[in-house]
């Protein structure tokens, strides 16, 4: 089985970077206070750190054993965070309409 770990690496730092556009255009446009986007989408953020980083400890560490379960935590995390930018997202689409 190919290792997924870069794959989750990739992904996490590009959706982190989304979710930080999120957060400063509620910043700027102060919608923040009428909505729980900015939570979904701080928590989505933290999250796909964590996942960047224990993807990362993944690809560099030597022992099989720890790179699988650093591997299954960011797997795990980067699909927590994916469903908070949905949320965040769906938030969005429904206060436009």
């Amino acid at each position: 089985m190919e290792k997924k770990s870069p794959h989750i690496l990739n992904a996490s730092s590009n959706l982190l970077g989304f979710s930080l556009i999120i957060i400063t255009s509620l910043k700027i446009t102060k919608i923040s206070q009428n909505t729980y986007l900015d939570e979904f989408a701080g928590l989505s953020c933290l999250l796909f750190a964590c996942s960047c980083f224990f993807s990362f400890l993944a690809i560099r560490t030597q022992n099989e054993k720890r790179e699988n379960r650093f591997e299954t935590i960011a797997d795990y995390l980067f699909l927590i965070a994916l469903f908070c930018i949905v949320l965040a997202v769906l938030i969005v689409t429904i206060k436009i309409i």
